[in-house]
């Protein structure tokens, strides 16, 4: 039996990467987010193009899920939200301006989280998410997510994550979203014991 200081030799490294070292692997990063997300194969050349973007903007954090071998099965990335961002700008008019003025003030956008679908369901989700969530210097974290019973939006709850707007639909997508926001750093609510 192995103790809570060992990792199992077969659970990931979860790696903090620069906005370089994630530029570097951005597609295949990008091959991750296409199956997770169910979507067409071309959006994730288009969100690659995004994502490089991305890493260079103000408070850009990174974790990387790698196997033994260096294989990517899971990353995560965001960085500040700021006005003038398209995310940020959209889901500034989804709330109402009282929750707006409060949550997006010194808030981390968390824009990607995403796990291969065949690793899913062995922590590598909270994992990533926790690394992200207790080692940056923002007052709140704040997504969005298909707003659909999946295991991405139990794991959110679970951390917290309360809603901001719900039934949402971004400009390109189908699917409604639910905006998501917790106060950093995370806890998660699972391990509270009455």
């Amino acid at each position: 039996m192995r103790s809570a200081q060992q990792p199992d030799i077969r659970d990931p490294h979860i790696q903090r990467w620069t906005g370089g070292q994630f530029a570097a692997r951005v597609d295949e990063a990008m091959d991750i987010y296409v199956l997770a997300m169910r979507y067409p194969d071309h959006t994730g050349t288009q969100r690659a193009v995004t994502a490089r973007r991305h890493t260079k903007n103000d408070g850009f954090e990174c974790r990387a899920a790698l196997d033994d071998d260096g294989v990517l099965l899971g990353f995560g990335y965001g960085y500040t939200t700021k006005p003038g961002q398209w995310w940020h700008d959209l889901v500034r008019k989804a709330m109402p301006p009282e929750a707006a003025a409060d949550w997006l003030n010194e808030a981390f956008e968390l824009s990607e989280l995403h796990v291969l679908p065949e690793h899913q369901g062995r922590g590598i989700g909270r994992r990533l998410l926790t690394s992200l969530g207790n080692e940056i210097a923002h007052r709140s974290m704040l997504l969005s997510t298909p707003d659909a019973d999946t295991r991405a939006f139990a794991l959110y709850r679970r951390f917290g994550f309360v809603d901001l707007a719900r039934h949402y639909l971004f400009p390109g997508d189908s699917r409604p979203f639910a905006v998501l926001g917790a106060r950093l750093p995370l806890h998660d609510t699972s391990l509270e014991r009455d």
